[in-house]
């Protein structure tokens, strides 16, 4: 079932809304495509900013931001992390962060959130049950102590580190410091990975997948699997997906817009 009106069609909005009324445990999926209202570009991974085009030293800018890469030129991978934050600085949780992080507080209904955003703004919204599969930005850790500091943006690295004084280093003990997120081709964090299978595990009575193209095996599987087990699948995003033909329900619209219509009938 599918709305291609120019607003999400109401009985659809009325009949999630029903499930959710219904429903004990909900998951949230969300990608890039729900922070696009508060201004943050929907890149590919961390890349997609670029366009598919390479960096100024001749490489994708999927190497450039790369485990390998960092390993042996932090200070390039370094640059590329900088611009990026650059170009999220400021951004705030919009209406559709807002709207899953109060449905956390919905009395008899468990709500998660498994996003592969690493712009901390699930977080700032409020919601407490999150698996940031790709990490977090606003966390920066020593890739050999124990030290790890949660921070508002990077203005204090441009501030003291210029190209030529890359990479940060630990006040601690002087190696590198890195944002906790997944680089190209790292491993998923454990803590999170095992966190998302044991609430697989436990089952789901509605998915939502939400502002992703759901490209990884780990985004896409949830969905697909609640779609094969009879569970109420929903997808909210302009463009079709590589999960879209196993939505009950699709909303071809934005995250903030469906999401707002969404609390407002569940409010009534």
């Amino acid at each position: 079932m599918t709305s291609r009106a120019s607003s999400p069609d109401l009985q659809a909005i009325k009949q999630v809304a029903r499930w959710i009324s219904n429903a004990k445990r909900v998951l949230f999926i969300t990608g890039a495509g729900i922070s696009a209202d508060s201004g943050l570009p929907t890149y590919r991974g961390v890349g997609g900013l670029y366009n598919n085009e390479g960096t100024a030293e001749g490489i994708p800018i999927e190497v450039a931001l790369s485990g390998e890469v960092f390993r042996r030129r932090p200070e390039l991978t370094w640059k590329y992390i900088l611009e990026i934050e650059r170009a999220c600085r400021g951004a705030t949780p919009n209406r559709g962060h807002e709207v899953i992080a109060a449905l956390e507080e919905r009395q008899g209904l468990e709500v998660w959130t498994l996003t592969q955003n690493v712009d901390g703004l699930h977080h700032k919204a409020g919601s407490r049950n999150l698996i940031e599969i790709h990490g977090s930005v606003v966390t920066l850790i020593c890739t050999k102590c124990d030290w790890r500091e949660q921070v508002t943006d990077y203005a204090f690295i441009e501030a003291n580190h210029d190209a030529d004084a890359l990479p940060p280093t630990c006040n601690e003990c002087g190696s590198v410091i890195r944002p906790d997120i997944v680089l190209f081709n790292e491993q998923l964090p454990e803590k999170a990975s095992f966190e998302l299978e044991r609430q697989l595990e436990r089952g789901f009575d509605l998915v939502l997948s939400i502002g992703t193209t759901s490209a990884f095996p780990y985004i896409a599987w949830p969905f697909l699997d609640a779609s094969r087990s009879g569970k109420y699948t929903v997808e909210i995003n302009p463009g079709v997906t590589g999960v879209s033909q196993a939505a009950l329900i699709r909303f071809p619209h934005g995250a903030a817009e469906t999401l707002g219509a969404l609390h407002d009938e569940l409010t009534k």
